[in-house]
């Protein structure tokens, strides 16, 4: 029996170790829980075409939007553990599991993380003629006229509606949260002077930044976006530690073997090094950010950990 047994260990261990070796042999599907044209997908579709080059199969994006991601995440959860499913994660996917409750999944029991991707700041932007310049006059402002400052997201538990909250609470200062569906018709209410804020990630807003229908008051993360260098970010202005981004990674369902896991991983960091993803990366306002597997998993515990917070404290509830 023990014989036996062994023989059937040593004969699931060649096979899975052969099913890396000649990984892949068909196309591999990434899952987006956004729409075709956002900054989630076109981090997908420029990871997938260097992975299409390196790995000599297609990549192909599928987009699933709907249920602030969750028909996405687990769409992915519960896919063939073979390495043909991933998923292009955000925020969301750590925030989700306090926001919506029953918890839809655990992540990091349904889900093993692959690699982390990147980064694009969260940004808030005002009217060009609105009274202030900088986040400074912006507090000031705020602490003047309690809950009269308002602010525009893309919607209720949204990342960039998540940051400002922190930020929030960081300042010290009271504003007034409008949900949208989506960025667009938030930043088009701002131009429009019917809202004086909104909060959304740096690509969206820089083609109005661009015209001068909206300027940037600061980008809350640690360091100058390569699309707005002359904008301050939040720790110049002071508040030191403070970061919200948008980051982005690869996930795939928990059962995926591990050598294909692994496989994965180094691939998307032979991605992360290539001239046409770091460019793309800067052109959508991000920053590339390479890394071990085990450091996107303590990523997204400590978010989960942070948006549990804040849920709670907040009382923010999904639209």
């Amino acid at each position: 029996m023990l014989k036996r047994l062994s023989l059937i260990l040593l004969t699931s261990c060649v096979a899975t170790l052969s099913l890396a070796q000649n990984y892949p042999t068909k196309p591999i599907k990434v899952v987006v829980g956004y729409a075709a044209g956002g900054a989630v997908d076109v981090v997908a579709r420029t990871i997938g075409q260097s992975l299409s080059t390196s790995m000599g199969q297609p990549v192909v994006v599928e987009n699933k939007p709907g249920a602030g991601t969750n028909i996405a995440v687990k769409s992915v959860i519960t896919a063939e553990p073979d390495g043909y499913t991933l998923m292009m994660a955000a925020n969301a996917l750590a925030a989700n599991m306090s926001l919506y409750q029953p918890a839809p999944f655990d992540a990091e029991r349904d889900l093993v993380a692959l690699s982390l991707i990147g980064r694009v700041p969260v940004v808030i932007a005002a009217n060009p003629n609105a009274p202030y310049t900088n986040i400074k006059q912006l507090i000031e402002a705020a602490k003047g006229k309690p809950n009269s400052i308002a602010f525009g997201t893309p919607g209720n538990g949204s990342t960039p509606h998540m940051a400002i909250e922190l930020f929030a609470r960081a300042a010290g200062i009271d504003l007034q949260h409008i949900p949208y569906r989506g960025g667009s018709p938030a930043i088009t209410d701002v131009i429009g002077g019917q809202l004086p804020l909104v909060a959304v990630n740096a690509l969206e807003v820089l083609p109005h930044v661009k015209s001068g229908k909206l300027k940037v008051l600061a980008v809350l993360s640690p360091n100058r976006s390569a699309i707005f260098p002359d904008v301050p970010t939040i720790a110049e202005s002071g508040f030191q530690g403070f970061e919200a981004s948008v980051w982005y990674g690869l996930v795939a369902p928990a059962a995926t073997p591990k050598p294909i896991v692994n496989k994965l991983h180094d691939e998307v960091q032979k991605a992360l090094q290539t001239k046409e993803v770091r460019e793309r990366m800067n052109a959508v306002g991000g920053e590339i950010v390479p890394g071990s597997a085990d450091m996107f998993t303590n990523l997204i515990r400590s978010e989960r950990q942070r948006y549990a917070k804040l849920v709670r404290e907040a009382n923010i509830q999904p639209d």
